[in-house]
């Protein structure tokens, strides 16, 4: 790693989170769950016709616009890994499982 791992503070995850709820009302995308994490995030969002690595490029893009201009990061600094993890989920038993690991399956409260 060229930088420290990024640490999302108590300032910044409701940016990242607005950001990621307004991003997916713009393109008209259907957000089931979230949860942003001190150094990751979890989303469940509808089928939208775009490979879900596209949508997560947009949503780093627009997440780490938001937080430098609310003056939470520099300019130079990378806040994503290259890559992340995208899944997907076939019938509504497994979105119904995403959302719950999403929403309670988590070790800390949000």
């Amino acid at each position: 790693m060229s930088q420290p791992p990024v640490v999302l503070t108590p300032e910044e995850r409701p940016i990242v989170e607005q950001t990621i709820k307004d991003h997916c009302a713009k393109r008209t995308w259907e957000l089931f769950a979230i949860a942003v994490r001190t150094n990751h995030v979890h989303l469940v969002v509808g089928y939208a016709g775009l490979a879900p690595e596209r949508m997560m490029s947009e949503f780093k893009a627009w997440t780490t616009r938001r937080l430098r201009e609310a003056g939470h990061r520099q300019k130079d600094q990378h806040l994503w890994v290259h890559h992340g993890s995208t899944r997907y989920l076939w019938n509504a038993r497994s979105v119904e499982s995403a959302i719950s690991y999403v929403e309670v399956g988590q070790d800390t409260p949000r």
